[in-house]
């Protein structure tokens, strides 16, 4: 039987055209830029930084990344070879097979390690995985993820959803709790701070793989739904949203 790791290896692997399809086209990196780039990166600066892409994919990241920090040092991780020769290409810069959940010590060590939608791949063993990113970390490194919310209100329908679409392994993948991925990874880092987002534009634009829309209407559906977005944002709590951004210091 499949480990968990090669059945997300497995399945990303199979998936990988089509994610890279839906998951970076200009409007979805449009989405990414306003809802999860700018809380990511607020207030920081990276340059002459060096920056883990984990679970980086095809490197669309990365890219975006260096548009705002043109002399941070970027390097790739994913447990897939396809994303790594993807990354190289894209980038132009190396990308190493890694699979967060060994907890592992790389030989590298980072300033900052993001994360965008990866953590939540690695249920199987989440205190492997931090032990891993904290052993890749400098001290004081930055942790910095989006991921989404298990404290959803839409996440019965979530639950349901991953255990019948050929997109996602329900085993070996679910939504995350912020607090208890914190009491699992303390106390090797501290919070700085954990914005809860996402409205329809979420579903429709950035998981628009997930809802099978069509990617040529999706550049016409994406103005008033991110307006909508940012409407809808402003919403207190937490239980409205399907995601984090949540940012952590190494101690």
């Amino acid at each position: 039987m499949q480990n968990a790791s090669t059945r997300q290896k497995d399945l990303y692997e199979g998936i990988h055209d089509a994610y890279q399809a839906h998951y970076f086209d200009p409007s979805s990196m449009e989405y990414r830029n306003l809802f999860v780039y700018k809380p990511m990166f607020k207030g920081l600066d990276l340059n002459n930084k060096t920056v883990a892409d984990l679970a980086c994919s095809g490197g669309d990241n990365s890219i975006a990344l260096l548009k705002r920090f043109p002399n941070a040092h970027v390097v790739g991780f994913d447990i897939s070879s396809k994303a790594c020769e993807t990354y190289r290409a894209n980038v132009g810069k190396e990308a190493y097979e890694l699979d967060l959940t060994l907890g592992v010590d790389p030989e590298l060590k980072v300033d900052v390690a993001m994360i965008c939608g990866g953590i939540h791949h690695c249920i199987a063993d989440l205190k492997g995985t931090f032990k891993t990113i904290t052993n890749l970390l400098k001290p004081n490194g930055l942790l910095l993820m989006c991921e989404p919310n298990r404290h959803c209100f839409l996440e019965i329908a979530r639950k349901i959803w991953y255990q019948h679409d050929k997109f996602f392994d329900a085993q070996t993948e679910a939504a995350l709790s912020h607090d208890e991925i914190l009491r699992i990874a303390s106390p090797k880092f501290m919070p700085l701070d954990c914005k809860y987002m996402g409205g329809p534009a979420y579903f429709l634009i950035y998981n628009s793989l997930v809802l099978r829309v069509p990617l040529g209407i999706k550049p016409f559906l994406a103005p008033p739904l991110f307006f909508f977005e940012k409407m809808y944002n402003l919403i207190p709590g937490k239980f409205a949203y399907p995601y984090f951004v949540a940012r952590w210091q190494k101690c």
